[in-house]
C-alpha cells in the first residue's frame, strides 16, 4: 500500500492562496478570499528561488527572504510587493515584457481598499459582458498610467490586497473609471 502524503499547514495555506489568485486573475472583478490577511500568503504561494522580487514593504521582508527568492531592483522583478502604493514611481519601473516573451512583464500586488473609491467597468476575457467594481487607496492617475502602460500581450497583472480579499486585474482587462 502506498503512503499518502499530508500536506502541512502551511502547504494547504499556500495551496489555498494560489487557487484564490488563479480564481481572481481568471474572473476579473471577482473577489477572492485568502486564507490569511495581507500579502503573507500571496508570497507563499508565488515566490520560490527562481523568483526576482522587489518589495517596497519593510515588513514584508522577512517572508519574502524567507522564500529564498531574488531579491531585485525594479524594473528587474518579476514580482512587485508595493504595499500601500503611494506614488506612481513603482508602476512606471514595471517590467512590461517584450512582443517576444510577454509572460517577462511583472505581478504588482498593492494594498487598497475593495467596495470604496471610484467605480471602475472591467471588461476583456473572463468578463461576459462588464464587470463593475469599486477600489479605492490608490494614487491620483494610477488608472490612466496602467492603460498608458499596458500594451497587450505586454503589460503587468495586478492584484488588490484589502485584509483577506484579492481581486485580480490581468494585463488584457480594460479598465474604464466611471
Amino acid at each position: 500500500m502506498t503512503a499518502i502524503p499530508i500536506p502541512s499547514e502551511a502547504e494547504r495555506r499556500s495551496n489555498q492562496a494560489f487557487d484564490a489568485l488563479l480564481t481572481a486573475l481568471s474572473r476579473p472583478g471577482s473577489i477572492q478570499r485568502l486564507p490569511q490577511p495581507g500579502e503573507a500568503s500571496i508570497i507563499e504561494a508565488l515566490l520560490d528561488r527562481e523568483c526576482r522580487v522587489f518589495c517596497a514593504d519593510p515588513l514584508l521582508m522577512p517572508i519574502v527572504l524567507a522564500t529564498g527568492a531574488i531579491v531585485a531592483d525594479l524594473p528587474a522583478a518579476d514580482h512587485v510587493f508595493a504595499g500601500a502604493l503611494q506614488d506612481l514611481d513603482v508602476v512606471n519601473g514595471l517590467d512590461l515584457g517584450s512582443h517576444l516573451y510577454p509572460d517577462d512583464g511583472a505581478t504588482l500586488v498593492v494594498r487598497a481598499v475593495l467596495g470604496q473609491g471610484p467605480k471602475l467597468r472591467l471588461t476583456g476575457p473572463g468578463i461576459e459582458t462588464t464587470v463593475e467594481v469599486t477600489v479605492g487607496s490608490l494614487p491620483e492617475g494610477f488608472w490612466d498610467l496602467r492603460r498608458q502602460r499596458i500594451r497587450y500581450p505586454m503589460g503587468f497583472d495586478l492584484f488588490l490586497v484589502d485584509g483577506d480579499w484579492v481581486l485580480g486585474m490581468p494585463r488584457s482587462t480594460q479598465v474604464e473609471v466611471l
